[in-house]
C-alpha cells in the first residue's frame, strides 16, 4: 500500500514516513498540495494521504476538496493530521471529504489507532 505525507514541514514528513513505514507502508512526500496533486496527475495514487492543513502554495483543505471533486480519486482516504484543532476546522475538513484527523503533536500510536480505524492496518500491520 502507497501512503502519501503531505506537509511543508520535512521534520514532520519525517516522522510520518517513519510510522507508516513501520506499519508495511511505501511512503511518498509532497511539501504542499499542489505538489501532492502532480503526484496523482502522474498515477501516483496512493490508498491513503496524510495531510498537514497551513502549507503555502495549496493548503491541505484545498486539497482534500480537489480529490474529492475528481471521480477517479474519491476512492482515496483522506487523513488530516495538522495543528488545527478548532472543532469548527475539524467539521470543515470531515464536511469536505477527509476520512480521520489527528491534531499535532500526536503519537505513533495515535496515527495508527486512526489507519485501523479506517481499515488500512490492523494489530499493527497492513490489512
Amino acid at each position: 500500500m502507497l501512503a502519501l505525507i503531505i506537509d511543508d514541514s520535512r521534520a514532520m514528513r519525517m516522522i510520518l514516513r517513519r510510522i507508516v513505514t513501520g506499519l508495511g507502508f511505501e511512503a511518498i512526500e509532497a511539501g504542499h498540495g499542489r505538489e501532492a496533486l502532480d503526484h496523482l496527475e502522474r498515477g501516483r495514487v496512493p490508498d491513503v494521504c496524510l495531510i498537514d492543513w497551513n502549507m503555502p502554495v495549496m493548503d491541505g483543505y484545498a486539497f482534500v476538496t480537489e480529490v474529492r471533486s475528481r471521480p477517479e480519486w474519491r476512492h482515496i482516504t483522506l487523513m488530516m493530521v495538522t495543528t488545527e484543532s478548532e472543532h469548527g476546522q475539524i467539521v470543515k475538513a470531515l464536511a469536505a471529504g477527509a476520512h480521520e484527523y489527528v491534531i499535532k503533536p500526536f503519537t505513533p500510536e495515535a496515527i495508527t489507532e486512526k489507519l485501523e480505524l479506517l481499515g488500512l492496518v490492523r494489530d499493527g500491520a497492513l490489512v
